[in-house]
């Protein structure tokens, strides 16, 4: 009976020698484990992004692109106006006849300003939608171009996505240190 308390007490202590062993194990294999996390997620995203404003403020091509868009939507006014001004003449000759032309010459006169309408309107309407086209495809080359060129400048860089950082855009809040520069 007298060594009993020895006994158990070595009996604890080898217990315990036991617990610790099998858990120092299973925290180097945890640790293992969470090193292996690491270097996977740490080689496979990137994220990078560009600031459109930038690209607006340096990109020639795009501010070309503009200046084009500008002079077409110039034409097009220039043309509206020119044909508003032959039909606004055409209305001033019949305000000058005013009580001395017929009943005929006056329905004539109200056809004829009726058909002056809607040939500007459709003029106006297709001159809209040629101006339109002619900025969507711009805007289809600048994408394209700036696709292009993400596609090479990334073969190196290796990101796994690049956006575009636009005032407005769904992204609120970025790095103050610009990933990509054009």
């Amino acid at each position: 009976m007298k060594y009993i308390s020895t006994v158990l007490s070595l009996l604890a202590l080898g217990l315990i020698a036991v617990l610790f062993v099998r858990q120092s194990k299973q925290g180097d294999q945890l640790k293992q484990h969470s090193e292996g996390e690491k270097k996977v997620s740490g080689s496979g995203f990137k994220i990078a992004y560009f600031d459109m404003d930038s690209l607006v403020a340096h990109y020639t091509y795009f501010q070309d692109a503009q200046t084009k868009v500008k002079a077409k939507e110039n034409d097009m006014q220039m043309q509206l106006s020119s044909l508003d001004r032959s039909n606004q003449k055409k209305v001033e000759v019949w305000r000058q006849k005013g009580n001395t032309m017929t009943q005929a010459e006056t329905e004539q006169a109200q056809l004829e300003y009726q058909k002056m309408q809607q040939e500007f309107q459709s003029r106006k309407q297709a001159l809209e939608q040629d101006v339109y086209k002619y900025t969507e495809d711009r805007k289809t080359d600048i994408r394209k171009n700036i696709e292009d060129y993400l596609k090479d400048y990334n073969k190196e860089k290796n990101y796994s996505y690049i956006f575009s950082y636009d005032v407005g855009s769904f992204i609120y809040n970025k790095d103050t240190i610009t990933l990509l520069r054009t």
